[in-house]
């Protein structure tokens, strides 16, 4: 120990009552403090304000731009097709296609006409 510790160390424990419990405890009111949140830690973290799609939702929409790929031989066509509102079908092929399984053959037969 070091000649200073030597010094205080009996002082202190001169001053402190034998029944007034451990030296090293916090006040019984006072309420733990809460960690501080970190800066930037929900910086990278996304946000989804769109309605995402259920797995057959998601597989059927695979399904009918896989298969507007297939018919209409370039991406340009497909995606004009699937995004653009058909007065025939009632909408937008793609939404028709991911909304029901009826839906995704009334697309898919609406593309066998068109590149016949």
């Amino acid at each position: 120990m070091s000649a200073l510790a030597e010094q205080t160390t009996p002082d202190l424990l001169d001053a402190v009552p034998a029944d007034a419990g451990p030296v090293d405890a916090a006040p019984a009111e006072a309420a733990p403090a809460e960690p501080a949140p970190r800066p930037g830690a929900m910086k990278f973290r996304r946000k989804y304000t769109t309605v995402r799609l259920t797995p057959e939702q998601a597989s059927r929409q695979g399904q009918v731009a896989t298969s507007a790929f297939r018919r209409f031989g370039e991406r340009d066509a497909a995606m004009a097709f699937l995004n653009a509102h058909d007065d025939a079908l009632g909408g937008r092929p793609l939404d028709l296609a991911i909304a029901s399984a009826e839906g995704l053959a009334t697309v898919e037969a609406a593309m066998a006409e068109r590149t016949a």
